[in-house]
């Protein structure tokens, strides 16, 4: 009797399975009817939906459809995906989806995660939305979606992630009280106006600009508690009696004289700063061009910046000036008496001298970890980078051990060391000039027309050469480390080959004066930036790989875009979502390379273990790169 009531049970539990799993397909096959799409090569035949593409389930549910940049197009209509009830994770964004989000969205009181972002959306965001109280993540962004921000969010308490920039949302901002775990907020180019509510004054600038919005964190708003963010110079809007106020002559002429006052301070500026500019380009190197250049480069803004203002150059990593040297005094003289000399390295054409070097037209590039990068030009129309070192704290005898150590480097996939000069005061490092840039400002920097988008193809291309120059310094001995491993360290040729520089000139200087510069990509065992392991290089390169395959700069990375802790981020996602969700829209527009992206984030994140022993070697790394790529143009 109880082997009877046993079977009654688990066969009434199977025939239930089966029923809701076939209702699944059934939404699945609704939806796919509606929207179409390059994807849907799923076999219909099949009972179970559960081994289509984009499909994932769990106890004989589907749980998961994701269909990203799959062409799909039309409106969703209900009775579709409101029918897949178990559904926690749906991705349908990059598509060309329009209308509005269907009204019975509300049934999926399981969803955890919606990517509805660079569609055709429209209409209002409906009320339905504000019943799926398991929501983490919610991306609405770059859409058609107008009327105001639904108040009714507020009901989603355990929502991280709410962004809906790049749509055309109107009104005020809600106050949204009941968001403890809001990590993510974007509303930025909207047609929002209004005072920004204090409970996202925590929030970055860049989550606001585009609007009419006053408030922190953009400024304050002008008048009394609820006046709104337009200027109105005394006029108040909103004002329950709904009276106009005229502005007084007094007024009037204030603003008159005040925009006249305005604009001279303006053109007088931009006088001065002309001036500055035409000046910089025919400075010399001499000390006192050095120190003025100096000053006038702001150590905050430039920390790290590319090291060419922008665009860092493929040797320029290290641009040095040699013309400091020359007019500080007996500095450039050696004990016996001797003028001291640029030293080349192996067979460098030696086309140049330090007092050629000297008389160069002069640029400052940036700031970065080691010291001051210059672009100069030589009279002879050479162009070489200079990097002026600072804060050298050994001996003159263990320094030019180093640095010809570093001299003696000769590996494709690195920056080559041409020459160098010391002094007393003086340390400089000559480096070839190559004008196409850093990888930091090719991943952070202006993405207009006439940039060429970075592939799948690119980028792992860039990722196997940096791979390939770090296992070189790693093969010159096992104490033999980069130290500073990051993006603005990546120079590029004219054919996107990777260039890895700044290698070796940890051990030099002394601790950096700001310790938290690339923390971001600081392994979490280093204490002392002058002691980095190989494994610790290992953790370095991770990070730098999944600024790779994101384009998010890791924290701290960049003084003017925010970073994100990239590790973190990117195990918090995978854990609970696809991988696919964490890749740049660039790899997933361009590409169909999904497999070999999803691969090499796991060697990213197998890279940046927590525990050293758990990482791979650079030699380990390298052939896995070289495995999962796809012979293309881009080789070698």
């Amino acid at each position: 009797m109880l082997l009877l009531i046993f079977f009654i049970i688990h066969a009434f539990m199977f025939m239930t399975a089966s029923s809701d799993l076939s209702s699944d397909r059934a939404a699945l096959l609704s939806f796919r009817s509606a929207v179409g799409g390059r994807t849907f090569l799923w076999n219909t035949t099949s009972t179970s939906p559960c081994n289509w593409a984009g499909v994932e389930c769990e106890n004989n549910r589907v749980t998961v459809l994701r269909l990203p940049a799959s062409a799909l197009s039309g409106t969703l209509p209900v009775n579709t995906i409101s029918n897949l009830t178990s559904l926690r994770t749906l991705s349908l964004r990059l598509n060309r989806l329009s209308g509005p989000l269907p009204s019975d969205l509300s049934k999926c009181v399981e969803l955890r995660n919606i990517y509805l972002q660079g569609n055709f959306f429209s209409d209002t965001v409906t009320s339905s939305l504000s019943g799926l109280h398991s929501l983490v993540r919610l991306n609405l962004a770059d859409n058609n979606f107008s009327g105001e921000i639904p108040s009714g969010f507020n009901s989603l308490t355990r929502l991280r992630t709410l962004l809906l920039e790049k749509n055309q949302f109107s009104g005020f901002i809600p106050e949204l009280k009941f968001f403890p775990n809001l990590e993510q907020f974007n509303v930025s180019f909207n047609r929002l106006n209004g005072s920004i509510p204090k409970s996202l004054e925590v929030m970055p600038m860049s989550s606001f600009i585009g609007n009419s919005l006053c408030g922190k964190p953009i400024n304050v708003c002008p008048g009394s508690k609820t006046q709104p963010a337009i200027a109105t110079a005394g006029i108040e809007i909103g004002n329950s009696n709904n009276k106009k106020k005229k502005l007084s002559g007094g007024a009037i002429s204030g603003i008159v004289i005040g925009s006249l006052a305005g604009f001279f301070i303006l053109l007088s500026i931009l006088m001065v700063l002309g001036r500055t500019k035409t000046g910089d380009k025919t400075r010399s190197l001499d000390v006192e061009t050095i120190k003025q250049l100096e000053t006038e480069v702001s150590e905050e803004k430039q920390i790290e910046k590319p090291e060419n203002g922008g665009v860092n150059n493929g040797n320029s990593v290290a641009v040095a000036t040699a013309d400091a040297v020359l007019s500080s005094g007996d500095e450039n003289w050696g004990e016996n008496g001797a003028k001291k000399k640029l030293v080349f390295f192996e067979d460098y054409y030696k086309a140049f001298d330090l007092e050629d070097l000297l008389r160069a037209s002069a640029e400052v590039l940036g700031k970065g970890t080691f010291g001051t990068a210059y672009k100069a030009v030589l009279e002879i129309g050479t162009i070489v980078a200079v990097k002026r070192l600072k804060d050298v704290a050994i001996s003159e005898r263990e320094c030019k051990e180093k640095i010809e150590t570093v001299g003696a480097m000769n590996h494709e996939n690195l920056v080559p060391l041409r020459a160098y000069y010391f002094s007393g005061e003086e340390k400089l490092l000559v480096f070839d000039y190559m004008p196409m840039g850093s990888l930091s400002a090719l991943l952070h920097g202006s993405k207009g027309a006439g940039r060429t988008p970075l592939n799948w193809e690119i980028r792992s291309s860039i990722a196997l050469g940096i791979a390939h120059g770090i296992e070189y310094l790693h093969s010159q001995g096992p104490d033999f480390s980069h130290g500073n491993i990051k993006s603005s360290n990546v120079l590029l040729t004219k054919s996107y080959e990777a260039r890895v520089s700044d290698f070796g000139l940890a051990n030099l200087v002394g601790p950096p004066s700001s310790p938290t510069r690339v923390v971001g990509y600081r392994a979490p065992e280093v204490t002392d930036p002058r002691k980095v392991s190989q494994k610790a290089d290992v953790y370095s390169f991770g990070v730098l790989l999944l600024e790779l395959l994101t384009g998010k700069a890791p924290s701290h990375a960049l003084l003017n875009e925010e970073g994100v802790d990239l590790p973190r981020w990117v195990q918090s996602v995978v854990r609970e979502e696809w991988p696919s969700e964490v890749f740049d829209i660039e790899l997933l527009r361009y590409q169909t390379a999904e497999e070999e992206m999803v691969q090499l984030l796991q060697l990213a994140i197998d890279c940046t273990a927590q525990y050293p022993d758990n990482r791979p070697s650079m030699a380990e790394i390298s052939k896995k790169i070289e495995d999962l790529r796809r012979p293309t143009p881009y080789d070698k």
